[in-house]
């Protein structure tokens, strides 16, 4: 985010990413743009305003990315007053200006749909918030910014800096030197590391919070997600994904950010907060797939993983070439923290500055209408592709499907299929236009297609991947 806001203000921009975009923490998530409801009740109103302003922008930059979602919380098990969650509903909605999102209300008797999987069925609320993919969301990021001039060095890390005549010298791995005036450090849960590489402490802290994730067979029909409140006073999401029930997430302080994996009491914690309130019951043999990230959170003190804050603390050391350093952070105020980031920048540098991603779309987001009319547009257009294959297609790519089916007029002009709809012709533009380097990157990262796919799909696609030149070297093209 960073990157984009200084390439699409004029800077010159690196862009330096150890392994894949979205590989760790950024693709591990809740798969959600919202404000943080539960944090209010940690008086954080500054961090829950900023969010539900930055939702609304993102739903207008990103509309084919980034969907609304109802969330139902029922009030059943509920260790909160009926009065004080309304208030803060009510609370919500205000800090959420003018948005084009329905406000809050009751649970209805009407509600049928979303009363039904409950096992209590007596009162609660609705409201609203929005969904997306959040690694396809990251990589458009980037993908801006290279189409604006950034230059993108993935599977490159940055072993070191030193400060010479008002310049960083960047060392690579890949053996290059890098001059520039500027470091700007958002390494996530690898903060203190980087800036460690640059000679530099810092003073403030990061708690490195593992927050795991379950998905089960569809525990109910219906878009809507649901927000459970648990004993501990925690909450758990319950959210459509990919035909099945995501149930998350956890708050466990670890002390590395490196290969996290859930464990079996988070297993069991999900299960039982599901079980708490939904009538179809699961076990952790029920459970599909499973995922863990580290979520990298500025220390404020708090003792209690749930309580840590979620905001961001941005550190600048000056010096001769400024140095910043981002603590903290989440998905959703990305935009708006890399905006401070780059003013704070180009103070340092007495450079002027204007905001350059406030009313931006990423790629593809000029779709010009609804999502929904979008997909039928699509689908009419390119019939061959079959419906559900143009609704997945339309959510990722959104304007750029035009581009991606140039030319194309039936399936044999995608090329070959490598399982679930999977093409040739989408690999090529995940290879050439996307970074796109690995059958993982490609299943799990840009199409999130890894759990349609069988072992035989896989090894297709990696000998195919093998002969493509561009998946060995060689850069993205322009947009």
């Amino acid at each position: 985010a960073i990157a984009r806001e200084a390439a699409r203000g004029g800077w010159s921009v690196m862009l330096v990413e150890r392994d894949d975009l979205a590989g760790h923490t950024s693709s591990a998530s809740s798969k959600l743009i919202h404000g943080g409801l539960r944090y209010l009740e940690f008086y954080e109103f500054k961090l829950v305003r900023e969010a539900l302003h930055e939702r609304s922008r993102l739903l207008r930059a990103a509309p084919h990315l980034i969907e609304p979602m109802p969330f139902v919380l029922p009030q059943d098990h509920a260790v909160r007053p009926w009065l004080m969650v309304r208030a803060g509903l009510l609370l919500y909605d205000l800090l959420a200006g003018r948005s084009p999102l329905p406000w809050a209300r009751g649970l209805r008797g009407g509600d049928i749909g979303y009363r039904a999987p409950l096992r209590q069925r007596k009162s609660g609320f609705v409201y609203y918030d929005c969904k997306v993919d959040d690694a396809r969301l990251t990589i458009l990021n980037a993908v801006d910014a290279a189409a604006h001039g950034a230059h993108v060095a993935l599977r490159t890390e940055m072993t070191g800096a030193v400060r010479e005549n008002g310049i960083w010298q960047v060392s690579l791995s890949d053996g290059r030197t890098i001059a520039a005036r500027a470091i700007a450090n958002a390494a996530g849960p690898w903060v203190d590391q980087a800036l460690q590489r640059t000679g530099r402490n810092s003073a403030n802290g990061i708690r490195l919070i593992k927050g795991s994730h379950i998905a089960v067979p569809k525990l109910y029909e219906g878009e809507q997600a649901y927000l459970l409140q648990q004993p501990d006073r925690r909450v758990v999401f319950a959210i459509p994904w990919q035909g099945m029930t995501m149930i998350g997430t956890t708050d466990i302080a670890v002390d590395s950010a490196e290969t996290p994996k859930i464990s079996d009491a988070e297993t069991r914690y999900l299960c039982d907060a599901a079980n708490l309130y939904f009538t179809k019951q699961i076990s952790p043999a029920d459970i599909v797939y499973d995922w863990s990230g580290v979520r990298p959170l500025y220390d404020d003190g708090a003792s209690a993983a749930q309580q840590v804050t979620r905001d961001y603390v941005l550190e600048l050391d000056p010096g001769d070439a400024p140095l910043l350093s981002v603590f903290g952070g989440k998905i959703t105020t990305a935009r708006h923290l890399a905006e401070v980031a780059v003013e704070k920048l180009a103070a340092a540098l007495d450079r002027s500055f204007a905001p350059a991603t406030r009313d931006a779309y990423f790629p593809g987001g000029d779709i010009g209408t609804s999502l929904t009319q979008f997909i039928d547009n699509a689908d009419a257009r390119w019939p061959f592709l079959g419906r559900d294959r143009a609704a997945r297609m339309a959510a990722a790519y959104g304007s750029q499907m035009t581009k991606l089916l140039d030319g194309a007029t039936s399936a044999a002009d995608l090329g070959e299929d490598f399982g679930a709809g999977l093409s040739a012709r989408e690999v090529d533009w995940l290879v050439t236009h996307e970074w796109a380097r690995s059958a993982e990157d490609i299943l799990w990262r840009r199409s999130r297609l890894g759990l349609d796919v069988s072992a035989a799909d896989v090894a297709r696609l990696e000998i195919y991947l093998a002969a493509h030149p561009a998946a060995q070297t060689g850069e993205p093209r322009t947009h």
